[in-house]
């Protein structure tokens, strides 16, 4: 069995349902500093945010604006939290932004929540 095309959990959503729910709380993460949810759900929000804050890390122009509202496009406040606040701090990390701390087992259902947090 090859392993190609498998970059992606799917999150039990079809693509539409799964790419609204991610920029959701993406932007949830970028307003208030912290998203707490399932891991699984948390791991794939951590790797659409580390990419985009290493693209708002290169500065304030308008090819940068265009990049992160083509994944955000419907919330321009959190764009411009990411490019003048909190991109700004992580000019010399060479990635690693957020960490992930895991919380134990929910009651109700017993999936694995966990938090996402700004290093």
């Amino acid at each position: 069995m090859t392993k190609h095309q498998h970059g992606r959990k799917k999150l039990n959503m079809k693509s539409a349902h799964r790419t609204s729910v991610i920029r959701n709380q993406i932007i949830h993460l970028i307003t208030y500093g912290f998203l707490q949810s399932t891991k699984v759900r948390v791991k794939a929000v951590q790797k659409a945010t580390e990419k985009l804050v290493t693209v708002a890390r290169k500065g304030d122009n308008f090819n940068i604006i265009r990049r992160i509202k083509q994944e955000l496009p419907y919330n321009m406040v959190a764009v411009r939290k990411l490019i003048d606040e909190i991109a700004p701090k992580y000019t010399t990390r060479p990635g690693g932004y957020t960490r992930v701390i895991s919380l134990g087992i929910r009651a109700s259902d017993t999936a694995p929540i966990a938090r996402l947090e700004w290093v």
